[in-house]
């Protein structure tokens, strides 16, 4: 039987063995990859994102005024102060949608 220290010791070896071979595989799979997109004319840009981007940047309608100062609120994120006194004075977040 081995003691726990031949055991980790083990493990390491078959971690360095196994990223090994995990290098190996990957270099021989990016390979096969880019032969196949040279033989079909395939190029970075065909495959598109391979997650859904959400667009940066885009802006969104505003939810919420306040009808003395003009200030708006889309509603998302953290609540505007405004908006927080307004509601801390007893009136209702629905009291200020844009309709």
């Amino acid at each position: 039987m081995s003691s726990y220290k031949e055991l980790l010791s083990q493990i390491e070896l078959l971690k360095q063995q196994a990223e090994s071979q995990r290098r190996s595989e990957i270099a021989s799979v990016v390979a096969d990859i880019r032969a196949k997109m040279q033989e079909y004319g395939i190029t970075v840009a065909d495959l598109g994102s391979a997650r859904a981007s959400r667009a940066k940047g885009t802006t969104v309608a505003a939810k919420y005024r306040h009808p003395a100062s003009g200030d708006t609120w889309t509603g998302r994120g953290k609540m505007p102060k405004w908006l927080q006194a307004e509601v801390g004075r007893g009136k209702r977040k629905e009291d200020f949608l844009i309709v």
